[in-house]
């Protein structure tokens, strides 16, 4: 296969700054990019939409600007402290116009993997959670362990609980660590938290379980967030993770735009080593400007 030297460059406005890398075939690139017009983007919610119980700047509107635009939304989310009813109920309070439906969410992935796999987890997850996923069979042993973001389960005596479950032996099957998402922090309203990463990858070295992975940035989880009508090179994927979800959903070929408003810190980065992501924005409001700008 044929290689490219890498360009860098950057277009800088008032208001956001867009850094790109692409091949130094860009002129066939972006004549394909200028014709493939957004059809859907999937959006991140905590740091991208909201910190807690406040919208990002001028978040509300610019979901409606790009609604108006006739872009379909859907809401991908790794929040795993809350369930999806508390979250809709918390956006719509908060401004948003937006339906249950729309919000696609690794609890619910890791809820159909419990069920489709018939497993009887430990669950480190927030009381709230829990009722997303489904109910433990008392008549049978505990063969697994699944871990969201639950701040108040990460203590010794849970944790210790978990480690036993995933060393114990099975003569049918064997255990499995599920990680509901390996975030390392995220964006809280008092600045940034710890995420349940580091608890799953201590998890795994004290056992020697390896963790299946349910949401972001894993391909399944984008892919299965798709309809079945829109192709990946019609989305786009809007988030504060560099990682888990803008390069995420890069490797199976979707755009994927930063914002600021969160856990990405521009500040921690140099020029050599910022994330190479398909734009990076000072809001989500800045990104569904850049969207309706090129489709016009």
């Amino acid at each position: 296969m044929k290689t490219f030297p890498i360009i860098w460059f950057s277009i800088r406005t008032p208001s956001f700054v867009r850094l790109f890398t692409v091949p130094s075939a860009f002129t066939v690139i972006k004549r394909n990019m200028a014709t493939q017009r957004v059809k859907l983007a999937l959006i991140d919610l905590s740091g991208t939409l909201h910190v807690d119980d406040q919208p990002t700047e001028g978040a509300v509107d610019a979901l409606k600007r790009l609604r108006q635009h006739g872009v379909k939304v859907k809401f991908v989310t790794n929040t795993t402290k809350e369930s999806v009813g508390s979250l809709y109920d918390r956006l719509r309070k908060i401004g948003f116009e937006l339906e249950r439906e729309e919000i696609y969410g690794s609890l619910a992935a890791a809820a159909e993997y419990v069920r489709k796999h018939e497993l009887n987890p430990y669950y480190l997850l927030t009381d709230d959670a829990r009722t997303d996923m489904p109910p433990n069979d008392p008549t049978r042993s505990t063969d697994s362990v699944v871990v969201g973001l639950a701040p108040e389960r990460f203590c010794y005596e849970h944790l210790n609980e978990a480690f036993r479950v995933l060393r114990q032996k099975s003569d049918t099957r064997n255990v499995q660590l599920v990680a509901i998402h390996e975030g390392r922090y995220y964006k809280a309203k008092d600045g940034i938290a710890l995420g349940p990463g580091c608890f799953v990858k201590g998890l795994e070295y004290s056992t020697g379980v390896p963790a299946v992975c349910i949401g972001k940035p894993n391909e399944y989880f984008f892919r299965s967030a798709l309809p079945a009508d829109v192709a990946v090179e019609e989305c786009v994927m809007i988030g504060d993770d560099p990682t888990d979800d803008c390069l995420g959903a890069m490797r199976i070929g979707m755009k994927g735009y930063l914002v600021e408003t969160g856990k990405y810190q521009p500040e921690m980065y140099t020029e050599a080593n910022r994330p190479v992501v398909s734009g990076i924005f000072a809001t989500f409001g800045d990104v569904v400007k850049h969207i309706i700008s090129n489709d016009q």
